[in-house]
């Protein structure tokens, strides 16, 4: 049953995904930036009602930076999708992406990971564990 539904869901998000049509200029731009320990991550959103799209770049203190694209959709005060970056300037990943926004903060979240047909996703009998996240984000003020 249980695949059953995710197949359904990542059917439902390809889908939304390959709709280019839809107007761009209903997105609204933000910024947000969040430091844990001496790492620092930027997120960098055009995000609506419904879907959000963007860069996100997390620099690792003298190790090196996982810099790509994030993109997926809305619901209530989550936003789910994937990110999709160069790993320290090696080779192209994809992992699931889960930001819960409260009090005018981003946290990230944190699942089990598996995959399905190939794509990452976050186990749908897992829970995504947000008050522990490595990265909460503040926007930036222009």
């Amino acid at each position: 049953m249980t695949k059953k539904i995710i197949l359904v869901s990542l059917s439902i998000m390809f889908l939304v995904s390959c709709n280019n049509k839809e107007d761009k200029s209903q997105y609204n731009q933000v910024m947000y930036r969040a430091v844990h320990n001496k790492d620092t991550a930027i997120l960098s959103l055009n995000i609506n009602d419904k879907r959000f799209y963007g860069r996100y770049e997390i620099s690792y203190y003298k190790i090196g930076k996982d810099s790509g694209d994030v993109r997926g959709d809305i619901k209530g005060d989550t936003l789910r999708g994937d990110f999709h970056y160069i790993s320290n300037g090696g080779s192209w990943k994809r992992i699931p992406l889960a930001i819960l926004k409260k009090e005018n903060k981003l946290f990230m979240g944190k699942g089990v990971i598996g995959t399905y047909f190939n794509l990452p996703l976050f186990m749908p009998d897992q829970p995504i564990e947000y008050n522990k996240a490595e990265f909460v984000f503040e926007e930036v003020k222009k």
